[in-house]
């Protein structure tokens, strides 16, 4: 009885149309995507199976725009080839009974003006090499909120040629052979990505070849290297503040990499702890860790005045996002 009454409250809340000019796609949303629609107004789909095809699937549930995605199981989906969801979707993973849903085997793309929202997604050895988990090429308006992206082959992540992009309380981790590499966001303009956990990656976490906002986010066992410039001629200009990195056992101590002087960086309140000692007591990042990897530095934000992200001192956002980083559950479920 308790879950239907909440799956209608939460129906209602997502599809009704308000006659605001700019709707939040949900309350707690932020950054530049926090205009996303998602569904809103349209059908109301139900995952009912855990089959990789046919009615009832999650891959025919994103096959169609203009869908609130919502869950009847909870359990792993194994897809066997790429699943390339139509724009103008939501995906309500909280509506999921037990311990949640978790999208493994391959890739899956999205389309704009989308909200994906507490669900996993896994890749496998199985993918081509050049795979990535969750790639959202090309689009306009789309926010990941508490979702997992993790084993891809390439990048977990790849964001190219994009415009208003969140990135909100995600995992992104553990990326696989032969690259490892955490996400790679290639030419997107105005993306925000805070209070995210980025764990067991070899690289990029991110490599930042964007205009980008990166607050409050908590870099964790980095192999090479944590965050990464943009690297190229192209002018890019990156904000990060409050964020804390934290040297694992696989870690050097190049935390910063790869920049040149067309990254141009504006930071403040960053924290890195380098010492493996087991404690979280870190330094603050300083103007020089960045200059003698070559980044041009900026007296203003480049991103941060357009956007509506809520800072939180750095060894705060480590705590939040510890305990709510990734698909995670009230009811206690694991990332």
């Amino acid at each position: 009885m308790f879950r239907k009454l909440y799956l209608s409250l939460f129906l209602l809340g997502s599809c009704s149309v308000l006659t605001y000019a700019q709707q939040l796609a949900f309350p707690g949303a932020e950054g530049f995507g926090r205009f996303a629609a998602g569904g809103r107004g349209g059908s109301v789909y139900h995952v009912t199976n855990l089959n990789d095809t046919g009615a009832g699937s999650f891959r025919d549930a994103v096959s169609q725009t203009g869908r609130t995605i919502v869950f009847d199981v909870a359990g792993v989906i194994k897809i066997k080839e790429k699943i390339a969801a139509a724009p103008g979707i939501t995906i309500a993973g909280q509506t999921s009974p037990g311990t949640g849903i978790t999208v493994y085997g391959n890739g899956v793309s999205f389309g704009g003006n989308s909200i994906i929202r507490y669900i996993r997604f896994r890749g496998s050895i199985t993918m081509p090499k050049g795979a990535c988990t969750v790639v959202a090429d090309d689009l306009k308006d789309i926010i990941f909120d508490h979702v997992s992206i993790e084993w891809g082959r390439w990048d977990n992540l790849h964001v190219k040629n994009s415009t208003n992009v969140t990135l909100q309380y995600c995992l992104i981790g553990e990326g696989i052979d032969p690259q490892r590499f955490g996400a790679l966001l290639e030419n997107p303009v105005d993306i925000t990505v805070h209070h995210s956990l980025w764990t067991g990656n070899q690289s990029r976490n991110p490599k930042a070849k964007a205009k980008i906002e990166y607050l409050n986010n908590v870099v964790y066992n980095w192999g090479k290297s944590a965050f990464i410039g943009g690297h190229s001629a192209t002018d890019h200009f990156q904000d990060v503040v409050g964020n804390y990195f934290i040297a694992g056992p696989s870690s050097t101590n190049d935390f910063l990499s790869m920049f040149t002087p067309t990254d141009h960086v504006y930071h403040k309140d960053n924290y890195v702890d380098l010492n493996k000692d087991g404690k979280v007591n870190g330094r603050l990042v300083t103007d020089e860790d960045f200059t003698k990897q070559t980044a041009t530095l900026v007296k203003e934000p480049s991103a941060m005045s357009r956007s509506s992200v809520k800072i939180d001192a750095a060894t705060d956002a480590l705590k939040i996002v510890m305990a709510e980083a990734g698909f995670f559950l009230k009811t206690g479920c694991s990332r």
